[in-house]
């Protein structure tokens, strides 16, 4: 059975690294693993998804409407924009930053209000945290994809060594204890 999880947020945050260490991880506990590209504006403040899919054998890394277990966003416009992308009983987990798109900079458009409460009214189960903080908490705002990955682990059975050899593999030796502490802050928020 294929698990499906799409990475969503704006460019610059990191989800190159968090699907990264996810496949790394997902690799570890004997799956077959596809992740895609990073498709969007990739530079600082373009739309960017990543999918992530897993299972026994997995032939596409593409994720249709209506089938991701589990989306993961950097901010909270984004997590509603990829809400038809969920599944029945999916789970959405999210910071609760919010970054202005280009018509809401221009004042063509507003920031829209209530959007967890009205995910949740669609039927969405969101788990949403402040990231960002916990990732200033930590030592660093681009800790915020550390701390949305400590966060998914909650729902994952792989043990917290699997965590953090995936996490110690991705990551550059002299970050390593600042994204170990927003990994824990992430997962016990």
């Amino acid at each position: 059975m294929t698990k499906n999880i799409m990475i969503v947020g704006v460019g610059g945050q990191g989800s190159l690294l968090a699907s990264k260490m996810l496949g790394k991880l997902l690799l570890s506990q004997g799956y077959d693993v596809k992740v895609s590209e990073v498709h969007g504006m990739s530079q600082r403040g373009g739309s960017v998804v990543t999918y992530v899919r897993y299972g026994e054998k997995v032939y596409s890394p593409i994720i249709d409407k209506g089938t991701a277990d589990f989306i993961i966003s950097f901010e909270k416009l984004e997590a509603a924009r990829w809400v038809p992308y969920l599944k029945k009983g999916g789970k959405i987990i999210m910071s609760t930053q919010e970054i202005d798109p280009m018509p809401v900079i221009i004042g063509a458009a507003q920031y829209p209000e209530n959007l967890v409460e009205k995910m949740q009214a669609a039927g969405a189960d969101v788990d949403a945290i402040d990231a960002l903080d916990l990732a200033m908490q930590a030592g660093s705002s681009k800790a915020v994809n550390l701390v949305l990955m400590g966060r998914l682990s909650k729902y994952f059975d792989a043990t917290q060594e699997a965590w953090m050899e995936a996490l110690e593999a991705c990551v550059p030796p002299k970050f390593l204890e600042l994204n170990k502490k927003a990994f824990a802050l992430g997962r016990n928020a």
